[in-house]
């Protein structure tokens, strides 16, 4: 499978909520360097938490595809993700029944074929603006 299949299966099994098939595109260690929204533990393979956890806070989450760029065992994806907060969530476990549309850039590292390290530049303030969430502070 190629480093776009890969990437574009992944944003495929993501939109279906297929989880069981993340397997198929992320490694069982994969490494997810996007912290502040997730909250998941910083551990590798904790990913597979992450999104689940996502899917059950925005029920109607979608991610389209704008731009893929392959290089080698990189692939750069830019992307338009929207959703309604419709499920509890970490940052704020009460759903506030808005939804959002925002801007991404995620950074996919493959080996061996499967997907594992993930890092993203993402519009968060305006995240945490349209679904009027508090922005997190350092403690």
């Amino acid at each position: 499978m190629s480093a776009t299949d890969v990437v574009t299966g992944f944003f495929a099994a993501v939109n279906e909520r297929r989880l069981a098939d993340l397997c198929h595109h992320m490694a069982a260690d994969v490494v997810d360097h996007n912290k502040i929204i997730h909250g998941e533990p910083d551990e590798p393979g904790a990913a597979f938490d992450a999104i689940a956890m996502q899917l059950q806070a925005f029920g109607d989450y979608h991610c389209r595809v704008q731009q893929l760029v392959v290089s080698g065992d990189t692939v750069v994806a830019r992307c338009t993700h929207t959703g309604t907060h419709t499920g509890t969530h970490p940052r704020m476990p009460v759903p506030t029944g808005r939804s959002f549309e925002t801007e991404m850039i995620l950074i996919f590292t493959l080996r061996e074929g499967l997907i594992s390290e993930i890092r993203a530049v993402s519009d968060r303030l305006g995240l945490f603006a349209q679904l009027g969430w508090d922005w997190p502070t350092v403690a």
